[in-house]
Parts: C-alpha cells; sequence; structure tokens
C-alpha cells in the first residue's frame, strides 16, 4: 500500500513537472509579459504615424491636406542629427527648460497658497474669487504686448507669461480639491484634540493634494504652449525661436525637428510631474493614483 501512494504521488509530481514545461511563456513570466507590454504598445502609434507620414509625403498626396512640400521622415532625421550636434541646440533647450521651471514653479506655490487661502476663508473666497475669474479667461499670449511694456528684457517677460498660463489651473483645481474635501475628516481631527494649523498641514492638505497634482499636470501642458508662442514672438533663443525662425528660412524639416524636441521636453517634464504625485498621493489606493 505505501509503495502504491508513492508510486502515485510520484506520477502527480511528474505530471506537475510535465505542464510547468508545456506551459505557455507568458504564463510563467507574466511580469516580462506586462514590460513588454509597456514597451511595445506606445510604439504602435508613433510606428503607425511615422508610416504613414512616410507613403503620404513620399507619394507627394495632395487631397484635402496638401503633403507634397512637407519633409519626409528621413529629412526631418537628418536634420535632427544635424541639429544635435551643434552647441546651439542644447543652449536653445535649457533655455526653454529654465524658463519653464521658473515660471511653472512660481505658479504652483502661488496658486496652491491662494487656492487653499480661497478655499479655506469665506472672506477671501467673496473677494479674490470674481478677480481671478475675471483674468483667468484671458489668454497669456495675448499678454505680449504688455510684458514688452512693462518688463526691461524680455527674459523676464517670457517667464511671467509662463507663470500666468499655469497659475491658473493651479488656483482653480486647488480650490475645487478645497470643496472637494468630506467635513467628517476636520471633525474627527477636531474631536482628538487637532488644532486648526495641525488640520491644515495634515488633513487638508494632504487630502487635496490629488486634485492639486491633477490643475499641476494640466499646468505644465498650458505652461509650454505659452512659453513656446511668447519664445515665437519676442524670444532671442530658446526651442520656441529655433522653430520660428526656421519656418522663416523655409526649413521645413527644422521646423519638424523643433515641433518634436518640444514635444519631448513636454512628455519630460508632465513625466515628472506625475511621478512626484504619485510619490506624494503613495497613501491613496493604487486604482485611485
Amino acid at each position: 500500500m505505501a509503495d502504491t501512494t508513492a508510486a502515485l504521488m510520484l506520477d502527480a509530481a511528474k505530471v506537475r513537472e510535465s505542464d510547468a514545461t508545456l506551459r505557455p511563456p507568458g504564463r510563467r513570466h507574466p511580469r516580462v509579459r506586462a514590460r513588454i507590454a509597456a514597451v511595445a504598445l506606445p510604439l504602435l502609434p508613433v510606428a503607425a504615424f511615422l508610416l504613414l507620414w512616410q507613403q503620404l509625403t513620399a507619394h507627394q498626396v495632395v487631397a484635402w491636406l496638401r503633403f507634397n512640400r512637407m519633409p519626409t521622415p528621413g529629412s526631418v532625421y537628418d536634420a535632427l542629427v544635424a541639429r544635435v550636434s551643434s552647441g546651439g541646440y542644447y543652449d536653445d533647450l535649457l533655455a526653454s527648460l529654465q524658463r519653464i521651471l521658473l515660471g511653472f514653479g512660481l505658479a504652483a506655490v502661488a496658486g496652491v497658497a491662494l487656492g487653499m487661502l480661497v478655499g479655506r476663508s469665506r472672506t477671501a473666497r467673496m473677494t479674490l474669487r470674481p478677480f481671478i475669474e475675471v483674468f483667468r479667461p484671458i489668454p497669456a499670449i495675448a499678454l505680449v504686448p504688455l510684458t514688452i511694456l512693462l518688463f526691461p528684457s524680455s527674459e523676464q517677460g517670457i517667464v511671467f507669461i509662463t507663470f500666468f498660463a499655469a497659475f491658473f489651473p493651479v488656483v482653480v483645481s486647488t480650490i475645487h480639491a478645497m470643496d472637494a474635501l468630506p467635513q467628517v475628516w476636520e471633525d474627527a481631527a477636531r474631536t482628538m484634540g487637532a488644532r486648526r494649523l495641525s488640520i491644515l498641514l495634515h488633513v487638508v492638505l494632504p487630502g487635496a493634494l490629488p486634485g492639486i497634482f491633477s490643475g499641476l499636470s494640466v499646468a505644465m501642458g498650458v505652461a509650454w504652449i505659452c512659453v513656446v508662442s511668447a519664445e515665437m514672438i519676442s524670444g532671442q533663443y530658446g526651442i520656441g525661436y529655433y522653430t520660428w525662425q526656421c519656418y522663416g528660412l523655409l526649413d521645413y524639416a527644422g521646423v519638424v525637428v523643433g515641433m518634436v524636441s518640444i514635444g519631448a521636453l513636454g512628455l519630460l517634464t508632465a513625466w515628472l510631474v506625475e511621478r512626484v504625485g504619485r510619490r506624494v498621493n503613495n497613501w491613496l489606493p493604487r486604482s485611485a493614483r
């Protein structure tokens, strides 16, 4: 009887081993499969776009849109390689990044502070909210003529335009995040003896951070749009200025290089904001991050 039981157990172990051997690789390595999908799936629309672009420009299609004057992906790649090998390209990238980081950083600090004040104080809401709503619909790029008159240098004017563009998404999202906080959180903290400042720092601010970072993400995209536009109009260097100069020289491949560079910088800064937001909001459930 013991020998029969041992033989059955040995046969069962062999069956399990053979099943594991015949099991598809995807089931044995779900993490590897997920990582491959995370890398491959974003590349699919890029590859499809490049293929369509190549076909339309190679055949010089002229229909509702005209592709007979558009540069091919190959010419854009050659222009990018030539531009990357020059030092002026990195100077333009660094200039635009400095303007974005300075203007966005000032807007983040001022927007969160003012949004918390308006969200927490009824008097501040009655006093400042109408003033904010009057200026919020004004396009930041419309302030270029005023910045030329007000600021002694174009650099300060471009930073101000970037600040103005990023400020309102941050302050409005902060106000809405304050309004969305459950009142029971503050009541529970008060019953445990927490004071006003402690509630603000340890209950209100952490609870509002998910909504605040949503506004910061939107503000980063708006800031890039406005800083590039301001560089095109009044800048002397920067990636927007480079793109506009290429257009003036009929260097259409250079224009696309500028557009690609702007997109890459925007992707990088948006990823940084999202990364910081996930790290700060690590107390949230995974599905809510």
